[in-house]
């Protein structure tokens, strides 16, 4: 019997800074969730709730669409 690895939870960021909304503007926030080819890391990696992970990935686009972020990293 192999020993099973005890993972701690992870836990939505939004939720424990008590936010009301995810500003496309922050794009140091927003980088942080998208990996380096551009793609936006799911909710299972990063341990957002899916509320905040709609609101997330809509102001990624967002702020993809008005030049704030770069759509795939040279």
């Amino acid at each position: 019997m192999r020993p099973r690895k005890i993972q701690r939870r992870k836990f939505c960021r939004f939720c424990a800074d008590k936010v009301e909304f995810i500003d496309y503007k922050n794009v140091k926030l927003l980088r942080s969730f998208i990996t380096e080819r551009g793609k936006i890391f799911p909710s299972r990696m990063t341990g957002t709730c899916a509320r905040h992970q709609r609101e997330l990935s809509g102001a990624i686009k967002k702020a993809r669409n008005i030049a704030l972020l770069s759509f795939m990293e040279k």
